[in-house]
């Protein structure tokens, strides 16, 4: 048995390869394993847990079917899956978790998160994020019409885009400083996210012990899994069928 972790696969309506990759490592490989991890960016944009559409109640019936089965399934919001809310979390018996967590993955304890906020140096994405994750923000946005809602993503969708276009790789990665302040926040030598896009293992070293980051990948052109057992922890791929 094994616990999985995925992050970034930017699901939606437009994105039919990577939407059947996702159901069938749901179906096939999640619904063996001892719990999953979802870290963020499951949607290329969540609109609000009022979407009804087909697209919507798919994802929903996917995690649905895997917690009836009786695997946990552990979900941390991404920069773009920020809306998802107490009413997902109840129509598909997902946990939510906080911003950062700290797990006991087989005896060792590991910081999980979607990554976003260990990139200091993008002020400005760090600004969008403490505007949208705004309670009375939130809570204005789930109570407009669904037609305003999709017209607003679609301004937000194409001001990512533009905003990407001009900043530089290193902009958009992690600071490490940032990284280690946070695992010896949480005293831990293991810290597991996605968001960057940049799926790789670094070992570094600090004054207290040899530390592991690990970094999810997208899931663009093929599915990217974290396999962890309690003898190992393997970045895998999946391909596209």
């Amino acid at each position: 048995m094994s616990t999985l972790f995925i992050s970034d696969l930017h699901l939606s309506p437009a994105t039919p390869t990577i939407n059947h990759c996702f159901a069938q490592f749901m179906r096939e490989e999640a619904v063996k394993a001892d719990a999953l991890y979802v870290l963020g960016d499951l949607f290329d944009f969540w609109i609000g847990d009022d979407d009804t559409s087909d697209f919507a109640n798919f994802v929903r019936g996917e995690f649905k079917q895997l917690t009836d089965a009786g695997v946990p399934c552990f979900f941390t919001k991404g920069n773009r899956d920020f809306l998802v809310g107490k009413r997902f979390a109840k129509q598909t018996g997902i946990t939510l978790l906080g911003d950062e967590t700290v797990i006991d993955l087989y005896g060792r304890k590991a910081v999980v998160l979607h990554g976003d906020t260990l990139c200091t140096q993008d002020v400005s994405y760090l600004k969008f994020r403490e505007k949208v994750n705004k309670k009375w923000l939130q809570w204005l946005f789930n109570r407009i019409p669904m037609f305003i809602k999709k017209k607003i993503v679609s301004k937000i969708q194409s001001d990512i885009r533009d905003d990407k276009k001009t900043k530089s790789l290193e902009i958009m990665d992690v600071t490490q400083s940032e990284v280690e302040r946070v695992m010896e926040m949480h005293q831990v030598d293991l810290m597991i996210h996605g968001h960057t896009h940049r799926p790789d293992v670094h070992i570094f070293e600090t004054n207290q012990s040899t530390n592991t980051r690990i970094v999810l990948g997208d899931w663009y052109t093929q599915g990217s899994v974290l396999v962890c057992d309690k003898k190992n922890i393997e970045l895998q791929t999946r391909p596209f069928l």
